[in-house]
């Protein structure tokens, strides 16, 4: 395409755009059609200037053109309380929903690691010596010590908002750093897979493991469930970034990431439930198991709120993305 003959050809439709945007009142009928019209054109011109003949200047003044027409077109929209409800009862669940074929093998696997690691370390006394010494073991896994008193160690309520915080910023690195091909989201779930493990060695090695998982289990399922979504959605966007399938690596990084913004804020959510629990059940004087039981209780209303609602809302089309007319328009890409 020769550029010089493209813009000579199409220069005045764009400028008379740039008329229209500017008026200082009201359209009429005519002018606002008109106005609709130009910015369909100019958007298909930016499409066909990007993929065949870019230039930064050019490729900057018509972006800002086709922003500004279509924020005129749409007009502003603010939030509302209708949006949340559609949130937490469509878009998150479905979003979920939509991942499990990431996150459940991403648990599965964490698990059976986990559990893999923690036998090697409760069978092997070298490795425990390789950890800490033996008075800081001991001081570590018997009764009363720091594995059971850390539930305890502050009020309940600054304990609970301070897990939290930790949780929803691992949580959020995952979705975030997902983009840099999968490498920081493995080695985040590394970390807290080796936390885990190592606790379950250490006790098990002093035959407590009971008392462990009764510490563990009231809030770790939860909170480990929503650690494996993050890290799941992660790894979906990082591998976007390798095979972006039919679409555009910039079209299905946009989908992925919008869809992966709102998975942080719903996960926030659910690990604030976590964080209630490990606050306030965990270092409680309930029976083991009645916490226990709580914790159960609160990953399968999870789980059913995913497979009940998300895939009801997943089967109606959505994805846990922005309404077409929220997001930027989707423009034709060169063949």
């Amino acid at each position: 395409m020769d550029l010089d003959v493209f813009v000579t050809a199409h220069r005045i439709e764009w400028d008379r755009l740039e008329h229209l945007l500017h008026r200082g009142r009201r359209l009429t009928g005519t002018e606002a059609d008109e106005l609709v019209a130009l910015y369909q054109r100019t958007a298909t011109h930016l499409s066909l200037i990007q993929s065949s003949a870019p230039d930064p200047m050019l490729t900057a003044r018509l972006t800002q053109l086709v922003a500004r027409a279509r924020s005129t077109v749409t007009g502003t929209r603010r939030a509302t309380w209708r949006d949340a409800t559609r949130f937490l009862t469509a878009g998150f669940p479905a979003a979920v929903y939509r991942s499990r074929h990431w996150w459940i093998p991403t648990a599965v696997l964490s698990t059976l690691l986990a559990a893999l690691m923690g036998w090697w370390i409760g069978t092997h006394p070298e490795v425990q010596a390789a950890i800490a010494a033996p008075e800081d073991l001991r001081r570590m896994t018997s009764p009363g010590g720091e594995y059971e008193t850390y539930y305890s160690s502050h009020p309940a309520a600054s304990f609970a908002a301070q897990v939290w915080t930790n949780n929803a910023q691992a949580a959020a690195m995952c979705l975030v750093l997902g983009a840099f091909l999968c490498l920081p989201v493995i080695w985040i779930l590394f970390v807290n897979v080796l936390n885990l493990a190592v606790g379950i060695g250490l006790m098990s090695s002093a035959g407590r493991l009971d008392t462990f998982l009764g510490l563990v289990l009231p809030h770790g399922l939860l909170e480990l469930t929503a650690v494996f979504v993050a890290a799941g959605t992660g790894l979906r966007l990082g591998w976007t970034v390798i095979d972006p399938g039919p679409q555009t690596r910039r079209s299905a990084l946009a989908q992925q990431g919008r869809a992966a913004i709102g998975m942080a804020i719903g996960l926030a959510l659910v690990l604030f439930v976590s964080g209630v629990i490990e606050g306030f059940v965990t270092p409680s004087g309930l029976p083991t198991w009645v916490r226990i039981a709580i914790g159960v209780a609160a990953e399968l209303a999870f789980l059913a709120y995913v497979y009940i609602l998300g895939g009801r809302a997943a089967r109606a089309g959505e994805a846990g993305d922005l309404d077409a007319t929220e997001r930027s328009a989707e423009l034709p890409a060169a063949a």
